[in-house]
């Protein structure tokens, strides 16, 4: 009986961890940071397939921090907390990479952003929408998707060889738009990541790290895809050198 009640005492140290915990805490993170907006406790706890209690506690921590948001309705969005140590990821490509991205949004009426290389994923570090254009795709800092889709991955692995790709990321497959991006300088695809959606995207090399990516996303362009790639091909080879 001791033992059996030991093993149940343990099992239950080791679901409430606080490696297990902070897991928990920074996947709310990422689903806040995915949604199109505010959610409820019972969303989170859903999402996180936790018990409803549990997210309320994992919430309250990230609450104290500022990591999260509370509105009156009880509604969780991203809090100003996680601005503070966004400005310290990748701060050198981001303030370098700014005037750009402002340029490129102005004047191809289009959403700007970088995507940035983290494990299997791709992820938008920051983004840039044009001021004097109607409506346009919003691209949220945070958003991810698999490196293997969206012009962004693509133009990513248009940096090096399959061979070097299948080294780093041996899960994900080696596109064969890659090879057409080394020769054009940019890559393109249609209703991959969001279906509806185009996206075109440069890759910029980064000192000491993995390639980054320009890109744009778009609905529709009266503008062609080749005058497209060329500005992302342009703005991308600008701020690789900036950064050299």
């Amino acid at each position: 009986m001791k033992s059996a009640k030991a093993t149940k005492t343990n099992q239950g140290a080791e679901q409430t961890s606080p490696s297990q915990t902070l897991s928990r805490g920074i996947r709310v993170l990422e689903i806040l940071a995915q949604a199109p907006g505010a959610l409820s406790i019972a969303e989170i706890s859903v999402e996180l397939g936790v018990h409803r209690s549990i997210a309320y506690r994992i919430l309250r921590t990230l609450e104290d921090h500022a990591l999260v948001h509370r509105d009156p309705a009880g509604k969780v969005s991203p809090g100003a907390g996680l601005a503070i140590l966004a400005r310290s990821v990748s701060r050198d490509l981001q303030s370098v990479a700014m005037p750009e991205l402002k340029k490129l949004a102005d004047e191809l009426g289009m959403t700007a952003f970088i995507g940035i290389w983290d494990r299997q994923d791709c992820v938008t570090l920051v983004t840039v929408e044009p001021q004097h254009t109607g409506a346009t795709v919003a691209q949220r800092p945070g958003t991810r998707h698999p490196l293997s889709l969206g012009a962004p991955g693509i133009a990513i692995q248009s940096a090096m060889d399959a061979e070097r790709w299948h080294q780093l990321a041996p899960e994900q497959p080696y596109r064969p738009e890659a090879e057409k991006a080394k020769l054009t300088g940019y890559a393109l695809s249609h209703d991959e990541v969001i279906p509806g959606l185009s996206s075109m995207a440069a890759p910029i090399s980064l000192p000491g790290a993995h390639p980054a990516a320009l890109a744009v996303v778009y609905i529709r362009s009266e503008l062609t895809e080749e005058f497209i790639g060329n500005s992302l091909a342009k703005a991308a080879a600008q701020i690789s050198s900036l950064l050299a």
